[in-house]
């Protein structure tokens, strides 16, 4: 609608104002806009997902069938033959002798098919997930550091035997937690002096989750921020367990195995093994 509107008024500016107010270039340029801005809105209206035309060829079978996975796939897949055809297009242009426009298709091509295959693998994951509580996740008995030993004695017996990067402190029945960058603002000869209580702060909601949330807020929340694992807390605010990127990708592995979603759970599965690869790397 912003092409369409902005479009319109350059070009209807135009058409009412006679040429000689303007310098030949200014004209051009201004003509240019209004052409582009109509050009990209017409772009943007080809019903192929995730284009705006696909999201609303998307919510028309939607609303025929009341079913959104099947929407979405039907959508998506017209959105990677759009893809596929860009991808013709640059080639043809190339062999025509337009190598920077032709390129410039084979991209655009590639990012239209590739942005349509994971949109609808996101709705996947959501369907898969959407209504399952954290508490159907967590591990009960997280490992935690007692408040008294010295971050000296957390980095060899927790952090080196353990490779995370947060832990949950034991103090009293009070919810913190102690994190490798607390660690990291002291020089190395003076871990020694330094207790995991004294330098522990109280956990928040960066860090934690309740047992009641919604596994796809938390995995949205995962991935925004870069965390792989979260505290569990109950509803008095105490250490109900832990959360683990790896354990939801295994339930969606599994899930959509199970219903016969094979490319979106190879998916799962090509980052299963990426958290596999980290962990190898850290522990190294």
């Amino acid at each position: 609608v912003a092409s369409m509107i902005i479009g319109g008024a350059i070009l209807g500016s135009l058409a009412a104002i006679p040429q000689q107010l303007f310098s030949t270039p200014t004209w051009g340029v201004l003509q240019y806009l209004g052409t582009i801005n109509l050009i990209l809105a017409a772009f943007n209206l080809i019903p192929a997902f995730p284009l705006d035309g696909g999201r609303i060829l998307r919510a028309a079978l939607w609303g025929w069938k009341k079913n959104l996975r099947w929407a979405t796939r039907v959508a998506s897949r017209m959105g990677s033959a759009f893809g596929w055809l860009l991808v013709f297009l640059g080639i043809v242009n190339i062999f025509a002798g337009s190598f920077i426009g032709g390129l410039w298709w084979i991209l655009l091509g590639l990012f239209v098919r590739n942005a349509s295959h994971m949109s609808y693998q996101r709705v996947l994951i959501r369907k898969a997930l959407a209504g399952e509580p954290v508490r159907r996740f967590l591990h009960p008995d997280p490992i935690s550091v007692p408040s008294g030993v010295t971050l000296e004695e957390f980095v060899d017996r927790y952090v080196y035997r353990y490779h995370h990067k947060m832990y949950p402190v034991n103090d009293n029945g009070t919810l913190s937690c102690i994190t490798t960058q607390d660690v990291k603002k002291f020089p190395r000869e003076e871990w020694g002096k330094h207790t995991v209580g004294q330098e522990a702060k109280p956990c928040n909601d960066d860090n934690t989750v309740k047992t009641e949330a919604d596994a796809v807020d938390v995995l949205a929340n995962m991935n925004s921020s870069g965390k792989t694992r979260m505290l569990v807390r109950d509803d008095t605010g105490h250490l109900a367990g832990i959360i683990t990127l790896k354990d939801l990708l295994h339930f969606l592995s599994l899930k959509l195995d199970l219903e016969n979603q094979d490319k979106a759970m190879s998916q799962i599965r090509s980052e299963i093994e990426k958290q596999d690869r980290e962990k190898e790397k850290t522990e190294v």
